[in-house]
């Protein structure tokens, strides 16, 4: 393992080098293969899934068209459903809890970029946080969730929302930035 892939791991930062690019491709190429089985041909979709996540619960769903970027940093439970057209950036892990549903064009992403320092954004240095998606969350049509956000099991997050702090279990939220409306008994 290289000096830049280490400390991204290690949630420092770090900057792109070719092995992270060469993890990435490898990543797509397997991407390539999920999206462009045929559209009854759920084995294949099974088993690309399989060997490209880093773990994958019984009777996951992911609907094409799905993107990542390494792939081995998302862990997804039992059940999980994914509909069409997410991104899960995981440079840092994204465990998805059992039974969470995500609406079309969810967004996960982990990556973080220097807020103030211009010299080291344009450098183009990064890290990147961990995201956790707890047990039986809803996540609605097109939501974001930020690097190192936590979302609460048996929450629900609001169509359009961005999620960018950690939202407690058993809420609804939902807004850019995503805020708590109401508890759910």
């Amino acid at each position: 393992m290289g000096e830049q892939r280490a400390r991204l791991e290690a949630g420092e930062w770090y900057l792109d080098d070719a092995e992270l690019q060469r993890l990435r491709r490898d990543c797509w190429r397997r991407l390539d293969r999920f999206n462009g089985a045929a559209a009854d041909d759920d084995d294949v979709r099974d088993t690309v899934l399989r060997e490209l996540l880093g773990e994958v619960g019984s009777d996951v769903e992911v609907v094409p068209r799905f993107q990542c970027s390494y792939g081995y940093n998302i862990r997804m439970g039992d059940r999980a459903f994914v509909n069409a057209n997410a991104f899960f950036m995981d440079d840092a892990p994204i465990r998805v809890g059992a039974d969470v549903r995500m609406g079309p064009g969810a967004q996960l992403v982990t990556a973080l970029h220097p807020i103030d320092d211009a010299e080291k954004r344009r450098e183009g240095w990064e890290r990147a946080l961990p995201i956790e998606i707890g047990s039986n969350v809803w996540l609605g049509t097109s939501v974001t969730v930020g690097a190192g956000v936590r979302i609460g099991a048996d929450s629900e997050i609001g169509a359009g929302s961005v999620v960018l702090s950690d939202v407690p279990d058993r809420v609804v939220a939902a807004g850019t930035p995503a805020r708590v409306i109401r508890h759910i008994r």
